[in-house]
């Protein structure tokens, strides 16, 4: 019975060891565009419990005297309760870099079904783009 078993075993162990650590070069990074979306949009949603509360009815962007990048989101509250939320920016340049300028999240209540403008203004003038992030309060 013992050598029946050793003739199971053997390929199995076989082919665990042939498979080992891959010990040659770099590797190329995988799924780089997915889930990047604050990469590319100017208002995101990060999770799932406002992704189904809250929307952007519309963005006004403006550069002021001084250089410096103001934006204004509407936001909208799709739900027929009173709901709370945070909302920061993150100011970056042309190329989509962040410029090291952030707001800190800002808490947002949001009646029922009622708009709110909320208002984000650069620190200096590098700032060319934006990402309006919103997340659930706690």
């Amino acid at each position: 019975m013992k050598p029946n078993l050793l003739c199971l075993l053997l390929p199995a162990l076989l082919a665990a060891a042939s498979t080992g650590c891959h010990t040659g070069g770099a590797y190329a990074p995988v799924n780089t565009t997915k889930y990047d979306l604050e990469n590319k949009a100017d208002f995101v949603l990060l999770d799932h419990y406002v992704q189904h509360s809250v929307t952007c009815d519309g963005i006004q962007e403006r550069k002021l005297d001084d250089g410096r990048l103001e934006v204004i989101a509407n936001l909208r509250n799709r739900e027929a309760r009173r709901i709370q939320v945070q909302v920061d920016c993150i100011f970056k340049d042309a190329l989509g870099f962040p410029t090291g300028d952030q707001s800190p999240f800002e808490d947002v209540i949001l009646s029922e079904n009622a708009q709110e403008g909320v208002r984000f203004v650069s620190m200096n003038d590098k700032a060319k783009r934006y990402t309006i992030r919103v997340r659930q309060s706690h």
